[in-house]
């Protein structure tokens, strides 16, 4: 009987030693994360990483970049804890996981994007509004549209959702391999339009955006919230912060950790002042620190 517990008990140490391999050893400074984060927010994001590594260099982020869909599906995974899209969770959502996890993950807004309109830099129409761009979407205007992939990006949500609505793209609306590939096709395209983030072209300190800057250029949406009709605003840090530009973009992070990790750390790092400092500085409106954005209408 003895002999038997006495095995018994070797069983459960081996048991209980296997178990804790598999225990997740990071915390918020050091080890090992997966992150999955929308294409479209990757030039920012690889400036956050990069200066978080330099000042805790055992942090090691595996972050790969997709659509937000995509992203979704990483996230329903053990691997992935956390996420950047353009969108928070559903109620619905929260309470699945709840009930999968046993918590639920935590998001917010860590900045504001916009989505851009890309043009040739000799193109000769640099005036859209709402009604125009619903129209080209809508394959009701012949122009050629170029977007970041056919798969739901945070671009392509976004547009459906705020000037499509129920109707579908029309054909002249075709799919790219991201959001590089839009600013190459309407560098040699004059009578096309793209659709990418403001922060793969509108980085004044970015050489290759100062580059491609060069021939392609930001059109002009129309003002909404302005008292005076007829103005017209470029995406830009103060039109996006007092709600001139109709079409910003929050970056959402999402993460799933129920006690202090890597992905905490770098939430916080990306929510204080030197992470908010790097999405000001990359031309963006931080969502954390004290700064007044009205709210834009998609009329």
């Amino acid at each position: 009987m003895r002999k038997g517990l006495f095995i018994f008990g070797i069983i459960c140490l081996i048991s209980a030693c296997q178990s804790n391999q598999n225990v997740s050893s990071d915390t918020t400074s050091s080890g090992t994360i997966h992150v999955s984060a929308e294409e479209i927010f990757k030039p920012v994001l690889e400036e956050q990483i990069k200066v978080f590594k330099s000042s805790y260099p055992e942090a090691n982020i595996l972050i790969e970049y997709k659509s937000e869909i995509e992203c979704l599906k990483d996230f329903q995974s053990d691997s992935t804890r956390m996420i950047f899209i353009t969108r928070g969770l559903t109620k619905q959502e929260e309470g699945a996981y709840k009930n999968k996890l046993a918590f639920t993950p935590t998001f917010g807004i860590l900045a504001y994007d916009a989505v851009a309109i890309l043009i040739n830099k000799n193109a000769p129409d640099s005036l859209y509004s709402l009604n125009e761009l619903r129209n080209i979407l809508a394959g009701e205007n012949s122009k050629q549209v170029v977007m970041d992939g056919s798969n739901l990006t945070g671009v392509v949500r976004f547009l459906k959702d705020s000037l499509t609505k129920e109707k579908p793209f029309g054909k002249n609306v075709m799919s790219t391999d991201g959001s590089n590939a839009v600013i190459e096709y309407i560098k040699s395209h004059p009578n096309a339009i793209g659709f990418v983030a403001l922060n793969w072209i509108g980085d004044k300190y970015n050489v290759n955006q100062v580059e491609a800057r060069k021939q392609v250029k930001t059109a002009l949406l129309e003002c909404t919230l302005c008292a005076e009709k007829g103005l017209y605003a470029q995406p830009s840090q103060s039109t996006i912060s007092r709600g001139e530009y109709s079409m910003s973009l929050p970056i959402y992070y999402i993460l799933k950790e129920n006690a202090p990790g890597l992905g905490s750390g770098l939430l916080n790092f990306m929510s204080l002042e030197r992470g908010q400092l790097i999405f000001r500085r990359s031309f963006l409106v931080p969502g954390k620190m004290s700064f007044q954005k009205r709210n834009s209408s998609m009329k």
